[in-house]
């Protein structure tokens, strides 16, 4: 995240909000759904925070009006909704300067997956493992492994849950078709490069890092008013710092041991390094603003026909492929790298949030909130949602005959499930990241030179961060003296 968004003084947030926490909702009893329900005849007006101009959070409350016929049908009772918003920078101090003062503003929250330490820690919302006991329809079966992972899970490694999946989302590589197919590329390509060109997504599958390389290199053509490639570069969120990492665990590396809190040692490995800089050298084929490039810029970029390719959210893919771009778009699995025996390695960050509930839920508050999330894991309801564009994460909907082709983006992102891991979910996050984008960032603008020296940087802050937090067990040694960008 940027600074700003850690311009909250967090321990004044904690400070005694841990004393109310879950308490009275987990003392609720179990939630009526008969005639004699608590909330029959009652009107109940419900406030989501999602993020601002993201069409899966949305559509959350777009959907909506499908809960309330079911609750007024199913319950008796009417409830309306509305939907409050911030961009991804600011939507953790939005959150967390109202759930500091226990207020009930905001009824559900749409969560960063890595914000569930910060939020949870406090107490701020709702344990949903005495929930999902009493609630088993709530127990749904996931498409992977990493939906609990980085959905509902803190602490990383334990089965403590507190977040459901709102949207899952993971990294694809979106080719302009139209590009790739025109007359005489294929002949180009083979000619130069003595290899034919990916044309299909099975092609792609099969692609490495060094062979996509040369693939945007080709492509490359700014006299022709569009460069080989897009991708993050922003210092801004976690921009530069997701694709640089999904290099870094594709390569082998990783970014710290959440069993111990370790990170100097492991983050800033010689093999990180090496990695940063793959990812750093892909600029020398995007447009000369990529260094400035987040999400929103990337859209841009490629919805205008800046860019042959982008390696973007799937989450997206509603605005990366607008009805000027509409079947001139396809959306494949990001580059993989070969490990010692040759075989590719994809492991990239999983992108995606969860919904969180309040902890400060009056009783009705909270039995609305939780119907509606059972309602919302419905298969009607998550077959809606994918239809809408939404990127849903249950086995049952990810496994129907017809998902792929709803969408472009569809293949690539139920793929990518089984090839995407996330990173802390620490309560220290915000810290954590503000220290990483500032020293990757520092590199890629070449402010420094040397990207293993970025690395050593932002290992020891943050290897002192965890440590001064409780959870790293070994303090920065002393190569981390008088460090300095």
């Amino acid at each position: 995240m940027r600074k700003e968004i850690i311009t909250l003084n967090r321990r004044g947030l904690l400070k005694g909000a841990s004393a109310l926490g879950a308490t009275a909702a987990l003392s609720m009893p179990h939630i009526a759904r008969a005639q004699d329900n608590p909330l029959r005849g009652k009107s109940i007006h419900m406030s989501i925070l999602g993020i601002a101009g993201w069409v899966p959070s949305r559509l959350g409350v777009d959907l909506a009006p499908d809960f309330a016929k079911m609750a007024k049908d199913k319950y008796g009772y009417d409830v309306t909704f509305s939907y409050a918003e911030a961009p991804f920078s600011q939507l953790f101090q939005k959150a967390a300067t109202s759930l500091a003062t226990r207020s009930q503003e905001y009824n559900i929250i749409i969560s960063d997956s890595q914000w569930l330490g910060a939020l949870a820690q406090p107490k701020w919302i709702l344990p949903l493992d005495p929930v999902i006991k009493k609630n088993p329809a709530l127990d749904v079966e996931w498409y992977a492994p990493v939906v609990e992972a980085a959905y509902q899970i803190y602490p990383d490694g334990t089965k403590k849950r507190w977040g459901f999946p709102q949207e899952g989302d993971t990294m694809g590589l979106y080719i302009r078709k139209d590009l790739l197919e025109a007359p005489g590329e294929a002949a180009a390509f083979q000619q130069k490069y003595g290899r034919k060109l990916p044309m299909t997504w099975e092609d792609f599958e099969q692609l490495s890092f060094d062979d996509f390389v040369k693939l945007i290199a080709f492509f490359n053509r700014p006299e022709k008013g569009y460069n080989g490639f897009g991708g993050q570069y922003s210092r801004e969120y976690d921009f530069i710092s997701c694709p640089s990492m999904s290099v870094m665990r594709s390569t082998g590396g990783d970014v710290w041991d959440p069993s111990t809190g370790q990170i100097e040692g492991i983050f800033n490995s010689s093999s990180n390094a090496k990695a940063l800089k793959s990812w750093v050298d892909l600029l020398k084929y995007q447009p000369p603003s990529a260094i400035n490039y987040g999400i929103g810029e990337l859209i841009d970029a490629f919805a205008q026909g800046k860019v042959f390719s982008a390696m973007q959210w799937c989450a997206v893919g509603p605005a990366m492929i607008p009805d000027a771009l509409k079947d001139k778009v396809m959306v494949v699995p990001p580059p993989g790298f070969p490990d010692k025996s040759g075989k590719l390695v994809r492991n990239y960050i999983i992108g995606g949030q969860p919904w969180v509930i309040n902890a400060f839920n009056d009783p009705d508050h909270m039995q609305v909130a939780i119907d509606f999330m059972e309602w919302w894991y419905q298969p009607e309801t998550s077959l809606s949602y994918a239809q809408h564009g939404g990127n849903p994460c249950d086995k049952a909907t990810l496994s129907r005959p017809d998902f792929d082709a709803m969408h472009p983006w569809y293949r690539t992102y139920k793929y990518m499930l089984n090839y995407s891991s996330d990173f802390w979910h620490d309560p220290a996050y915000a810290e954590m990241l503000s220290t990483q984008q500032e020293a990757m960032t520092a590199y890629a603008t070449g402010q420094i030179k040397d990207p293993q020296h970025a690395l050593d940087y932002a290992a020891c802050r943050q290897q002192k961060i965890l440590f001064d937090e409780g959870v790293a067990t070994k303090q920065p040694s002393g190569a981390c003296t008088g460090m300095r960008l």
